[in-house]
């Protein structure tokens, strides 16, 4: 099944990489995309979380069904990886928040933030610092893209609010989503955190430093 990325990667690298827990909070267009890519590269020990049901306006940047219209996304994309590639992932159709994060994210050895607003993002970066897990915050805004581990990040201003309908290039999703795949592998297998931005027009990717 995942022949090429074991060439590439070594039969060591797919071991850590199938049993190593991670959580993708977020099924929208970066999260249900760095799930899938993921899922597709060899880690066998999903989470999704996300609160949302796919709507219309999802499917050109996310990888959902016309006739998956109104159900929930964790669930959906769960399903799908399974029938595609065998990976059972464990979706939660739940909203984080500040109350519930040690319950939901337990067990987390690693957590992907895809989030669309700042207050979800905001609990993430506060339970991060809190128990010291490794947490990767990846998020874009116009034509540019960030990836970003959790000491350095910080929450962009915004009263939490969900925005559905702003201008988005599926190419700067793919762009981000493929960066933030592989700075989560290149820390599941050799600790390091690597930042990065990402802009669209010029089709550049440069490391950040702190």
């Amino acid at each position: 099944m995942f022949l090429h990325e074991q060439l590439y990667r070594s039969p060591t690298a797919m071991e850590t990489l199938k049993t190593l827990a991670i959580t993708v909070c977020g099924a929208g267009a970066l999260g249900a995309n760095v799930t899938e890519g993921l899922a597709r590269m060899g880690f066998g020990a999903l989470t999704v979380l996300d609160r949302d049901r796919i709507e219309e306006h999802n499917l050109s940047t996310q990888p959902y069904q016309r006739s998956e219209i109104g159900s929930p996304k964790a669930k959906m994309l769960a399903n799908s990886l399974y029938r595609a590639v065998g990976v059972a992932i464990a979706p939660i159709h739940k909203e984080l928040n500040a109350q519930n994060a040690r319950k939901l994210l337990k067990g987390s050895q690693l957590v992907i933030d895809t989030f669309d607003n700042a207050a979800s993002r905001q609990v993430l970066k506060d339970w991060g610092d809190r128990t010291q897990t490794p947490c990767l915050h990846a998020g874009m805004a116009a034509d540019y893209g960030e990836v970003i581990w959790n000491p350095h990040y910080r929450v962009p201003a915004g009263g939490g609010e969900d925005i559905c309908d702003y201008p988005l290039a599926r190419n700067l999703v793919m762009l981000t989503v493929a960066v933030t795949c592989e700075v989560a592998t290149d820390f599941v297998l050799t600790g390091t955190q690597r930042n990065f931005s990402i802009t669209l027009r010029d089709l550049a990717i440069h490391p950040l430093s702190f």
